[in-house]
């Protein structure tokens, strides 16, 4: 049977003392030694300052700069300006000891023992891996860990997650090619004397063994956005300061850090501030969760075997697999006990599995949200210390290794292959192919498909028509399908089918997320035909509104957009758009003899998920029915995913640009005319 860590309380380990004097002439602390070699022994810190401790950061999909703490946040809750005392870990990939303190360091990275005497200053960021935003950040580590080496800084990785063991982090550090060594912390001692409660934490130390610094690396990624470059390099602008002798241009209040939550051995609450999330399910919606689908207050015994695995089979599983945009797997016990805080946390507030529309209008088919009982297994669970039991798991789900439509009868790729690099982000690639099409095509499932689901966060293919203006012609054609984790592909019911007109050239925006290793990727899109001319003819109306002008710093400023059918359909789906500054998205039905009714509302609109909403039911509408679209857009500072908010913004293709496009799929009676959009 796989070994089960377990919970356990673990002996205090005391780190912090007031810097009172240098560790270089009196300085000594007797811990525990934490290296696999003496378990349990003790050692006094030489009164030399040579450090080494290791680096790393996971996680995610997105983006946020990070915060300053509040004016009232004292430093002393950072641990600025308070001495860390010596401990010894273990190097994954050489299997040397690291002393804090030590008198010298053999280190395999560096090629040569280093010469304590010459370090000016160590830091020390936690990393845990399969967490998305510190692989982007692990590339940014070792940049930073080349650049400073000559002045005298040395970068760690340290890995304190309850799970690992050396052997998994030594893989860990091949796979993403890491270039800072990487210390493991078992039983998180280390992280519990420094109160790190999640990856991507980074402490400057310096030759004193003072800390100077606590927080963010810089501010380029966050939890649901990603900026291009950092507007803000905290990690570096404090190194600078330290090097030059001027501590004192440091905030002592540190910065807030984004990452992924620590699942720990005898895991405590951290007195810490914390960033605050990005796009929360809002409290009047968790209200109503809570007042009208409340979760069990006994679920009674939860075990991996019995409950958890089903539902992360269900769930979570399309998307945190190996190979897949989850950024970790979590198809085995092992890998969901490594991520039990962090699973705890999203589930908490209701981030994942990412659902965005209020759960009190409409019903769709695709709804990824958790039953109130499935939230409530979880979330004990891990209260419980995620234990296996010894039930029979569910045999393993099985995911299609082709087309999930089957076998197409066309397949369009894109041009060539397109490198991602692995650091960044990405503008939008628009990429067309034609269809060489010489009568009208009629599909009846088609199906986007990545080559490498790793870096592609998602794909929309639009048919561009001979004559019409792009993706949004007359005929309303526009969306083709679209590709997001988890999605599924678009399949029509029996009789009905998609026109793509003779002529037509498909294209292909796709969204690329660097994921920390450079990769490529070749999309494609596989098209099942029609046998027979449908008695049907599916469509997608984008409702667009292109004349507005965002002021620069407005908050919430509106815009609308309306469609009103001239002849009846039957109502399928929705998919809002909008770009960086899209803040909320709602459509509403006005019929003559009836009051106005929310179809859908995405009051936090996540420009990270373009994700369709297919209703459960058809909804037949009648001729002169009007929907009618209502966006706002945040184009203020507060809105940290804003390319730029002293500017004023209009329609564009380009995401620093904006659109507001209410895109709908209906269907109607062939021998119909085709909707015409006003």
């Amino acid at each position: 049977m796989p070994h089960q860590p377990a919970f356990h309380t673990h002996q205090r380990w005391s780190t912090i003392q007031a810097p009172d004097r240098c560790p270089f002439t009196s300085f000594s602390a007797d811990i525990p030694m934490l290296s696999p070699r003496h378990p349990g022994s003790r050692v006094a810190a030489p009164a030399l300052f040579a450090l080494v401790l290791f680096a790393v950061a996971l996680l995610a999909v997105a983006a946020l700069p990070a915060l300053a703490f509040d004016a009232q946040t004292p430093a002393a809750d950072r641990l600025v300006g308070t001495r860390v005392g010596d401990f010894r870990l273990t190097n994954v990939s050489s299997g040397d000891e690291v002393w804090l303190y030590g008198l010298s360091i053999g280190n395999q990275f560096l090629g040569r023992v280093l010469n304590l005497r010459k370090v000016q200053a160590v830091v020390l960021v936690f990393v845990s891996p399969g967490c998305p935003l510190g692989d982007k950040y692990l590339p940014r580590l070792g940049d930073i860990a080349k650049t400073y080496a000559e002045k005298g800084v040395l970068v760690f990785g340290i890995a304190s997650g309850a799970g690992e063991t050396p052997e998994t982090l030594k893989a860990w550090a091949s796979e993403r090619q890491a270039t800072i060594p990487i210390l493991h912390d078992p039983g998180n001692a280390i992280a519990d004397a420094l109160l790190v409660e999640r990856s991507n934490d980074a402490i400057l130390v310096d030759i004193r063994g003072v800390i100077r610094y606590r927080g963010a690396i810089d501010d380029q990624h966050g939890y649901d956005a990603s900026l291009p470059e950092p507007r803000q390099t905290f990690l570096t602008a404090a190194i600078d300061a330290v090097l030059d002798g001027q501590p004192k241009r440091i905030d002592p209040r540190g910065t807030a850090v984004a990452g992924c939550r620590l699942t720990k051995v005898a895991a405590k609450k951290s007195p810490l501030a914390e960033l605050d999330r990005v796009r929360p399910t809002s409290s009047e919606i968790s209200a109503w969760l809570d007042d009208h689908d409340p979760a069990p207050s006994i679920v009674g015994q939860v075990t991996w075997s019995d409950d958890v695995a089903g539902i992360l089979q269900a769930k979570c599983q399309s998307c945190h697999r190996p190979g897949q945009v989850g950024g970790f797997s979590l198809l085995e016990y092992d890998d969901a006990f490594r991520h039990a805080a962090m699973i705890a946390e999203v589930v908490e507030n209701r981030r994942m599995p990412p659902w965005h529309a209020d759960p009190r209008h409409g019903h769709f088919a695709n709804d990824r949200r958790l039953t109130a009982a499935d939230r409530a297994k979880l979330l004990q669970w891990v209260e419980d210390g995620a234990p296996r039991g010894t039930g029979l798991e569910p045999s393993p789900r099985q995911f299609p290794a082709g087309w999930t439509i089957g076998t197409p009868d066309i397949v369009f790729e894109i041009p060539e292959e397109t490198t991602v690099p692995a650091q960044g982000t990405l503008p939008y690639v628009n990429l067309s192919v034609p269809t060489n099409f010489t009568a009208d095509v009629w599909v009846q499932a088609a199906e986007a498909r990545p080559s490498n689901h790793g870096v592609v966060h998602h794909i929309i293919v639009y048919v561009d028509a001979p004559g019409e203006r792009r993706g949004r012609g007359p005929d309303g054609l526009g969306h083709l399908c679209g590709y997001a984790p988890g999605d599924m592909p678009s399949i029509y019911p029996p009789g009905t089918a998609k026109r793509i007109p003779a002529g037509s050239t498909l294209r292909f925006q796709i969204h690329y997320t660097p994921n920390g290793l450079q990769a490529t990727d070749r999309s494609s899109v596989g098209l099942i035909l029609a046998k027979e001319p449908p008695a049907r003819e599916a469509l997608t109306v984008g409702i667009a509104n292109p004349r507005f002008v965002i002021p620069a710093g407005a908050p919430a400023h509106p815009v609308q957009s309306q469609h009103v059918l001239k002849q009846p359909a039957r109502l399928l789906a929705f998919m809002p758009h909008m770009h960086l500054r899209g803040k909320a998205f709602r459509y509403t039905l006005e019929q003559s003899e009836s009051a106005p009714e929310v179809l859908l509302d995405v009051p936090a609109y996540d420009f990270g998920w373009q994700s369709y909403y297919t209703l459960t039911a058809a909804r037949e509408l009648a001729t002169g029915t009007r929907i009618v679209c209502d966006a706002l857009f945040d184009n203020s500072p507060a809105n940290l995913a804003n390319p730029d908010p002293t500017r004023n913004v209009t329609w564009g293709e380009q995401t620093w640009e904006e659109m507001m496009i209410g895109y709908i799929d209906i269907d109607f009676p062939r021998e119909d005319a085709r909707p015409q959009e006003e």
